[in-house]
């Protein structure tokens, strides 16, 4: 794993060495520190760079993803669930990633990470949580690829370098979604390509979900995550019973999908089969229980925050995780208040 030409030290804009030496020539993973010519010094950990000292808000979901680290890729679920979720963002086809240079802002454990660069994209992937340990196990061994801790709203990239801004199943869990949005918006060149989605109105938060995280979210983390798995292993019997009695029992599912806090998949993939199912039901009851920001968004006010940003060719639909969204960077000699927008979000969020 190398330097990107993208990264850049935050307050300096300057690109990094490692360990004293051309940052194209040395790797990462040898490397103690990063440095910029200024002096600032970036630690490397576990053969991650590490921009932020800690996983913030996002500390839940670093926690997850380093226990159901192979959880969602598809080469473990022997699945196309996530290789068809991030092509149909795409708008339809992985070619669009091809050659291009792809900031992945929020990259988890890498279920996205993996098909990107299979598809041929060189890859600069960054998560705020230690979800980019699971990352880096995951992915580490592939070409074109670089991961760092870091907060996607004030990433330390070059301004308007990328070809594509991947975001999926990430911008509802930020502090603010709207200055979320305008600091990606500012990574992309003129023409780029941003992809996101958002959790929508009408996101199934029931009152079971809604009162057991209200309570979650006051417990020591390490209590509330015990809590949480162990609700979801608790209650998984009554829905393993009733994922046996395939005909008739539609409706007693979908009762059920109300009165327990469990993410239940069963009637979404199948394809998963028992035990997958169950591991996805933990994994994603934890997730949802958990989650310090959970923000809604519709497909109109999605709409409208990228149009604010001045970004162009803008598609906006329901489906899958909620809202899903394209939309091209503003291109060479557009909207000023693109820019402004973009720079006011990012020194918002320092």
């Amino acid at each position: 794993m190398r330097v990107p030409p993208e990264l850049r030290c935050l307050p300096h804009g300057e690109p990094f060495t490692t360990n004293g030496g051309p940052a194209d020539v040395a790797a990462v993973e040898r490397a103690a520190s990063l440095t910029c010519p200024a002096g600032c010094t970036v630690p490397v950990v576990r053969g991650i760079p590490r921009f932020v000292p800690s996983d913030g808000y996002a500390a839940a979901f670093g926690w997850q993803w380093t226990r159901f680290r192979r959880s969602q890729l598809d080469s473990h679920t022997g699945t196309t669930i996530s290789r068809d979720r991030l092509t149909r963002c795409l708008g339809g086809s992985l070619d669009v990633v091809r050659g291009a240079t792809v900031l992945e802002a929020g990259c988890g454990a890498g279920r996205f990470t993996e098909i990107l660069l299979e598809a041929g994209a060189r890859v600069v992937a960054a998560d705020l949580s230690a979800a980019v340990d699971a990352n880096y196990a995951n992915c580490g061994h592939a070409r074109g690829y670089f991961v760092c801790q870091a907060d996607i709203r004030r990433m330390p990239v070059a301004r308007r370098s990328f070809d594509v801004v991947l975001c999926l199943g990430v911008v509802q869990h930020t502090p603010h979604p709207e200055e979320t949005l305008a600091a990606l918006a500012g990574y992309l060149k003129p023409g780029g390509l941003l992809v996101i989605d958002h959790y929508s109105r009408d996101y199934p938060l029931t009152a079971p979900r809604r009162v057991l995280r209200d309570l979650l979210l006051r417990l020591p983390p390490e209590r509330a995550h015990r809590v949480a798995v162990g609700t979801a292993r608790a209650l998984l019997p009554v829905h393993r019973a009733l994922w046996r009695r395939r005909r008739g029992f539609g409706r007693l599912r979908a009762y059920l999908r109300r009165l327990s806090p469990v993410v239940d998949y069963y009637e979404s993939y199948p394809q998963l089969g028992r035990e997958l199912l169950s591991e996805w039901a933990v994994l994603d009851t934890h997730d949802t229980l958990t989650d310090r920001y959970k923000h809604l968004r519709g497909p109109d006010e999605i709409r409208a925050a990228l149009v604010q940003l001045g970004l162009e060719d803008v598609e906006v639909a329901l489906g899958g995780n909620g809202v899903e969204a394209r939309a091209r960077g503003a291109r060479a000699g557009a909207s000023i208040a693109a820019t402004k927008a973009a720079t006011t979000a990012a020194v918002t969020v320092r």
